[in-house]
């Protein structure tokens, strides 16, 4: 539990929490913002926010090499920095211009952060203790947005620009605590990689070859793969195609889709913690197996939910509610495991590079996922949509079984400690070691 975490990483999971909540105030009022506040076209407005996906996409790679190069702590702080800005010019975005700046300088963020943050659990957790960072992470990430989306709702109102604007300039504050704890507390972590058998001469391990290595790798490239089939019938659809299916084939109120993603994230909040006890010391591609069955079943759900659509809207709306909720559990079970499998396989001096070919994985699935969705359900092909996801799942439970022959015992999770079983002090000296070794 989080009792037992290294002080560092109590650290990162607090500054996480204010992270998400000031996301969680704007994340569900951007089209509403930039279309009816500000006046923007609906298409300016979908253009506008596609730029964050493209750049962050763009940012992954370079950003592998700064982490590596310059250490996750400083990378994190440049982009917690450009969140700041990026916020702060969003609440005065009158023009297009402003506002594409500001989501250029929010995608540029979102590209790098990631993959540092995830560099960073390296510095701070030993590696039986990652899996469950992940996974409580995960609860206060949907912790924090439920918040966060909850406050945002009461406080916004399209008849009184000023309050969209307050939003934006309290998530611009809630950035600065991450801020601080990475200049203070977390300052002693997250530093390049020290010097070791076959470092350089500037103290660093030595870098050449950069991703050719990360992809010479068999394992990281099935990892890489799975990343991308996982994001894109997963978070690329429920963040796009669940919300258009519901809406215009299941025929459900916004009202309704609120209480369907209420429903996930209580989900998330509520079953994370007994799943991170079952998957604990089990190996971890079969954690993903039992995910790709419920995302199965929840896309089936969906499908079902079409199908009672315009005749039966209550039992639609209970459908809808159900699909998101299964696929709340499914999720549980993902984010503990695959990061964690990413981090087990990196070697040190090349860690930012695996979490950023990872994270690209998850751009591209992003950038691709809600087309695909918007061309079949757009195009009358509802019912194929929702086949298609399954058939989906049955593809990355292919790729997990194939992942799962690449990667070593340890890799996979088995033998890891369950939260209750972790012997902290155990691990400090090793902790306190690698923080004398990091750089300021």
């Amino acid at each position: 539990m989080f009792r037992d975490l290294p002080r560092p990483a109590k650290w990162m999971l607090t500054s996480l929490v204010f992270d998400f909540v000031g996301t969680g105030l704007i994340m569900p009022f951007a089209v509403v913002y930039l279309h009816e506040v500000r006046d923007f076209s609906l298409q300016t407005a979908g253009v506008l926010l596609a730029l964050p996906a493209i750049v962050g996409l763009l940012a992954v790679g370079p950003g592998g090499v700064l982490i590596d190069r310059f250490g996750a702590r400083r990378v994190v702080i440049a982009a917690v920095s450009l969140e700041i800005v990026a916020q702060v010019l969003m609440a005065n975005a009158l023009t297009v211009p402003v506002a594409a700046t500001s989501l250029v300088c929010s995608g540029l963020a979102t590209g790098v952060i990631f993959p540092a943050v995830q560099a960073m659990v390296a510095t701070v957790m030993p590696t039986h203790q990652r899996q469950h960072y992940f996974g409580l992470s995960f609860t206060l990430l949907n912790l924090g947005l439920g918040i966060g989306g909850m406050l945002g709702g009461a406080v916004v109102d399209v008849e009184r620009p000023g309050t969209f604007e307050r939003i934006y300039y309290i998530d611009a504050v809630t950035f600065l605590i991450p801020l601080m704890l990475y200049l203070g507390p977390l300052r002693r972590y997250g530093g390049p990689v020290a010097h070791g058998a076959s470092s350089g001469d500037d103290g660093a391990m030595p870098v050449s070859g950069g991703y050719r290595l990360v992809l010479r790798d068999p394992a990281m490239r099935l990892l890489v793969v799975l990343g991308f089939v996982t994001a894109f019938i997963g978070y690329a659809q429920f963040g796009v195609g669940f919300q258009a299916f519901s809406r215009t084939v299941a025929h459900i109120s916004t009202q309704v889709l609120g209480w369907a993603y209420a429903a996930n994230t209580a989900v998330i909040v509520v079953a994370q913690l007994f799943v991170l006890k079952f998957v604990a010391g089990r190996r971890r591609t079969r954690a993903l197996l039992v995910m790709c069955v419920l995302w199965a079943i929840s896309w089936s759900v969906l499908g079902v939910a079409g199908l009672a659509g315009e005749s039966n809207v209550v039992l639609a709306s209970v459908l809808v509610c159900a699909s998101a909720a299964i696929f709340g559990v499914g999720e549980t079970f993902l984010q503990p495991t695959l990061p964690a499998m990413v981090n087990d396989l990196a070697p040190d001096h090349l860690r930012g590079r695996y979490n950023s070919a990872s994270a690209g994985a998850f751009h591209i699935a992003e950038i691709v996922g809600p087309p695909f969705a918007g061309l079949l359900i757009g195009h009358a092909l509802a019912g194929w949509y929702a086949v298609a996801l399954v058939a989906g799942c049955a593809v990355a439970a292919w790729v997990t079984i194939v992942v799962e022959r690449q990667l070593s015992p340890k890799v996979n999770g088995v033998g890891v400690s369950a939260p209750e079983e972790i012997d902290v002090e155990g691990e400090m000296a090793l902790e306190v070691q690698r923080a004398k070794l990091s750089t300021e």
